[in-house]
């Protein structure tokens, strides 16, 4: 048997860079892991991370978030600091306009299936909940696919500003949109289901001509690429969720007990 893997301390490739940028105090100061999804949304909209080992749970964390759960999120402009955590929590309070339905989406489906399919060990449950995950992220594209039907193309707006207002909440699902909050909550996982889910467990995306451009954009859009590791750090990172460890992280562990996400 080969060695096992472990999970890494430190970026990698574009990420690692980008890191190095913030080594300066700043206003705001975000704690997190290198390889933590939950993480990878919140950077993308701030940029600006302070990484601890997670399993460790340091002082400064506890801090922020009791539960020693990454990402923990300390503002420093207000005295006291004042501290958020949970990683939609977050993002609410960077991006004003939060498309809740389409987020939920992705926090409901395609967040739990994800770990569903990479925990499975049975070649059957690795068939089932590979198809679940597909038809979440499909789930997805058809909730993107309606907006922009019935709204932003005509019908369902109550006047131009109305239009508009929920264009931008489309992002890079449109041509030519820009990162939104929907963008970022779930880019993380859908970037992970390019490498770890298709090296460990054979997955291919969907595809189509407006589901292939929209990938495109969000992996090339520059805040998604700045906080992007070298795919390395990921198959070692999660080979200890493909092979199902016991105590891999609290995420695993209601995986496995059936239990809501932590």
């Amino acid at each position: 048997m080969s060695e096992q893997k472990n999970y890494h301390l430190e970026c990698t490739g574009a990420a690692l860079g980008t890191v190095k940028q913030h080594t300066e105090s700043e206003d705001i100061t975000l704690f997190g892991s290198c390889f933590c999804p939950f993480v990878q949304r919140v950077w993308v909209a701030l940029e600006s991370p302070d990484e601890v080992d997670p399993y460790k749970k340091p002082a400064d964390l506890l801090e922020v978030s009791p539960k020693g759960l990454v990402p923990g999120l300390k503002l420093h402009k207000y005295t006291p600091p004042r501290a958020l955590n949970e990683s939609t929590v977050i993002l609410e309070y960077l991006e004003e306009a939060l498309v809740r339905l389409q987020c939920d989406h992705v926090s409901r489906s395609i967040v739990p299936s994800f770990y569903r399919y990479l925990q499975a060990q049975e070649e059957s449950a690795q068939i089932e909940h590979g198809k679940e995950f597909r038809a979440a992220i499909e789930g997805l594209v058809a909730l993107l696919e309606r907006a922009e039907r019935e709204i932003v193309q005509g019908g369902g707006a109550a006047g131009v500003g109305e239009q508009k207002a929920l264009g931008l909440g489309l992002g890079l699902w449109l041509e030519d949109g820009d990162l939104n909050l929907t963008d970022a909550v779930v880019a993380p996982w859908l970037f992970r289901a390019t490498n770890v889910l298709k090296h460990y467990r054979g997955f291919e995306m969907p595809n189509g001509n407006k589901f292939d451009a929209w990938i495109s954009r969000l992996f090339a859009h520059p805040a998604f690429k700045a906080t992007c590791s070298t795919e390395e750090l990921y198959l070692d990172s999660y080979e200890r969720y493909a092979q199902n460890r016991p105590n891999t992280s609290q995420v695993a562990n209601a995986i496995n007990s059936g239990k809501p996400l932590p």
